[in-house]
């Protein structure tokens, strides 16, 4: 049967919608944050976000909210949303719960890894000694993280990868100014 535009019935998908704006607001201002582009402690301002990113303020006001609710933004009142300034003790916790994650899944890939898992963690390996030797800070940081991602991988645990991912942002956050500092 053929619709009234010459089309066969359900020979033609439905376009997916993209995400809402809000998510996308979230995922920009998420990546700014996490690359430092917005500093700890910067200022936010809504109307100024919401002009650089070709939006209007609501879905930069919602994206705010997320972000403070998974820390990533402080809401002051009567002064706006400011980017968290993470402290020497949630560094502390965070590293806590990072290593009771990694231990778990280190665990799990040495039960289950095989010769090509083990092949390319140290291939990661190699190039992250090259890395720091030649005081390349960013790219150590990726192989860093790159390794931790492989043995979650190699754990086969997905629960375990996905909440480990969400730390491991946190933590490269937290500690690439650190790694910065060290050299």
């Amino acid at each position: 049967m053929l619709s009234t535009t010459g089309l066969p019935q359900g020979a033609v998908p439905k376009l997916e919608r993209p995400g809402p704006l809000r998510d996308r607001v979230y995922e920009a201002l998420l990546e700014l944050i996490t690359t430092r582009a917005l500093q700890p402690g910067q200022h936010l301002v809504e109307s100024e976000l919401a002009g650089h990113l070709g939006v209007s303020r609501q879905p930069v006001r919602e994206a705010l909210q997320r972000l403070n609710t998974e820390g990533w933004v402080d809401l002051r009142p009567a002064q706006g949303a400011f980017v968290h300034e993470p402290t020497d003790e949630e560094a502390d916790q965070l590293l806590t719960v990072r290593t009771l994650l990694e231990a778990e899944a280190a665990r799990l890939a040495a039960v289950d890894a095989d010769s090509a898992g083990v092949a390319a963690l140290r291939d990661i390996l190699a190039e992250g000694l090259a890395a720091v030797a030649a005081d390349d800070v960013d790219a150590a940081v990726v192989l860093n993280a790159r390794f931790h991602a492989t043995i979650m991988r190699l754990a086969g645990n997905t629960v375990l990868a996905e909440l480990a991912a969400q730390v491991d942002r946190r933590v490269r956050w937290y500690y690439t100014p650190v790694a910065r500092q060290r050299g």
